[in-house]
């Protein structure tokens, strides 16, 4: 089966146009660093060239090699990299091969043949001084660098008129010792100008601070940063150029557009992201076949004055001798400047807005006046409800307020009798009074629970324990439960289950559902008329759950269940269950209904818990 696989692969490439074959597979461009992965320098040029290729249109994959100089050098390091990328690269060879930086054009022409044969090589970030002294191959094409520092310096001059030193910072590398000798050349013209050109070259780090913290008033710091101290500890440029800044007193200068955010004021650069890009449309050129040419290349990479707006300021800096073409990075946009037009455009919104708040203000008090007018004869439906309950529940309180009366009658009588036959009976006196005094407690316990939940009262939020108001519940309903032979079980959480709300209309809502489970198991023989009221807390949420044992709800009747007007009772008009879901809602809660795996209904009631609402208070 595999065989036939790799057949018929082979048969349908040979059948199809070499062109259809090749389209889907990516031409390969290798990128070959000269230094570290994480230079800055290398990160913008990255991501200069990789974001143009990507517009190209066909697949392209780009591979980044790093030679990670200076750190590592000599001919063994280079003939172990040479056979890395040469056995890495053998079987998908780059149609491509950009050089990063000079050592790593150095390196490419040097191995070129051995490594990549044919392939045309394009160069990015290669300084014009190190070109000048190459003869290039004709299928090697690139815009070369020229770094500025003289300019950066004659500005730093305007800038800072009364600076007479300059001290210029490189370091202990080859790469750094190349620099001082450029950079010796270029700024030789300045002697004229300012009294003192001091190279500090090759100093440990800790020593240059020092010095750098010590320089007077009269001075000014230029360095393109360096790869290793004199105590040959290893830097970035952009890391050594940031421990300079964070010390030194006066302004500090520098090449590289990557060092701009370190605490340099800025300087005339070439553009990193920019050499990439440039690189990148003459890696499409070839790859498309076109020649370079046509691009019309420029003769060297394009400076521009980059400038950290904060230093500017620091170091007091004219705004208005800050030239209209600088790059001026960390500069908060005044209102106006950045959101003219939004400005604008914001004014003539707020004038249109002031006219429509003032409607909407008239429109919401209006509907303010409506809510509390909804709200009143909500309130009032609410307690007529209870009111309701009252009477239907009239039997059922005469006869729990007669027994204790009964109880507290006949232990009267027969204390009396006690008395009268002139025997000292203290103890069963004690008991008869102690009689008396629980029956007492019983009926005015159920005249108390009954005067709260029917008396008219304005609403009143506070802190209410679910198990409370199921037992203050059971209490009122004690005595309907017994007339109805219903067992009615209260099983109460372990623990705190408050929610913040009105208690009266909490118990309201308690009291309407278990009366509704009554009426649901009311027809079931004696011994199997269960309503179970269950208080729990899940997470945040504190519930009650009110079952029964009844014949559950039908499906055609689940939807409507709590609608007004609706009842599935042949008496009922249809206001208990939907009196529960506006109480619950007003209290931030939801209220539904379900039938029971083993038969019957359970009505379930969730409510913010009281430590949640406060949590949120303080959030």
């Amino acid at each position: 089966m595999r065989w036939t696989c790799v057949c018929l692969a082979t048969l349908v490439a040979a059948l199809l146009p070499s062109g259809l074959v090749q389209a889907d597979t990516p031409r390969q461009v290798l990128v070959l660093y000269e230094n570290n992965r994480l230079l800055p320098a290398n990160v913008e040029a990255d991501r200069g060239l990789n974001r143009v290729i990507a517009g190209l249109g066909r697949p392209v994959e780009v591979s980044a090699e790093f030679l990670d100089y200076p750190r590592f050098g000599g001919e063994t390091y280079v003939r172990t990299i040479s056979t890395y990328l040469r056995e890495k690269y053998q079987t998908h060879p780059p149609a491509v091969v950009v050089a990063g930086g000079n050592g790593a054009l150095e390196f490419l022409l040097r191995n070129r043949q051995a490594l990549f044969p044919g392939a045309p090589l394009v160069h990015m970030g290669i300084d014009e001084s190190f070109l000048a002294g190459l003869k290039l191959p004709g299928d090697v094409y690139g815009v070369p660098v020229r770094y500025d520092p003289a300019a950066t310096v004659a500005q730093a001059l305007r800038w800072h008129p009364r600076a007479t030193r300059l001290v210029v910072v490189t370091g202990a590398a080859a790469p750094d010792r190349e620099l001082d000798n450029a950079l010796r050349q270029e700024l030789a013209p300045f002697k004229g100008r300012l009294s003192r050109i001091e190279y500090w070259t090759g100093l440990a780090t800790p020593e240059l601070l020092e010095r750098v913290a010590s320089l007077g008033a009269d001075s000014l710091i230029f360095t393109p940063g360096y790869f290793m101290d004199g105590a040959g500890k290893t830097f970035t440029p952009r890391e050594a150029v940031t421990k300079i800044a964070e010390v030194a007193p006066v302004p500090v200068y520098g090449p590289y557009n990557t060092f701009i955010g370190t605490g340099v004021v800025g300087g005339r650069v070439p553009i990193f992201e920019a050499m990439g890009e440039m690189a990148g449309r003459i890696v499409n050129q070839l790859l498309e076949g076109r020649a370079v040419a046509t691009l019309g290349l420029p003769a060297v990479m394009p400076t521009k004055l980059s400038v950290d707006w904060r230093q500017i300021k620091r170091w007091g800096i004219k705004e208005s001798d800050v030239p209209g073409d600088a790059i001026v990075q960390f500069k908060s946009p005044g209102l106006w400047d950045q959101y003219r037009y939004q400005a604008l455009g914001m004014l003539a919104i707020v004038i249109l807005q002031s006219m429509l708040v003032a409607i909407l203000l008239i429109e919401r008090r209006r509907r303010r006046m409506a809510e509390l007018a909804v709200d009143k004869h909500r309130f009032e439906l609410a307690h007529a409800s209870r009111l309701a309950v009252a009477g239907e529940l009239t039997a059922s309180i005469a006869h729990e307020i007669n027994q204790p009366l009964g109880a507290i009658l006949s232990n009267v009588a027969a204390a009396s009798l006690i008395l009268e036959s002139g025997a000292m009976q203290p103890e069963e006196l004690r008991q008869i009074l102690e009689d008396i005094r629980r029956d007492d407690v019983r009926a005015s316990d159920v005249i108390r629970q009954l005067r709260k939940l029917f008396e008219k009262h304005e609403v009143e939020r506070t802190v209410v324990d679910l198990n409370e108001a199921a037992v203050e519940m059971a209490i009122v309903l004690r005595a309907e439960a017994k007339r109805r032979r219903v067992d009615l079980v209260v099983r109460e959480a372990s623990g705190d289950v408050s929610v913040v709300g009105d208690r009266i209309q909490i118990q309201q809502v308690l009291i309407n559902l278990v009366l509704n489970a009554m009426d649901a198991v009311a027809d079931q023989r004696e011994g199997h008329r269960i309503v179970t009221v269950t208080v729990m807390m899940v997470d945040d949420t504190a519930s009650v759950e009110i079952s029964d044992t009844g014949h559950g709800i039908g499906e055609e009747d689940r939807a409507k269940l709590f609608d007004s007007f609706f009842s599935t009772k042949p008496t009922g008009i249809g206001l208990g269950l939907s009196i529960v879901r506006t109480l619950v809602e007003s209290h931030g809660g939801k209220v539904w209904a379900e039938n029971r795996p083993g038969g019957g209904a359970v009505f379930h009631v969730e409510l913010p818990a009281a430590k949640r609402i406060r949590r949120l208070e303080v959030a």
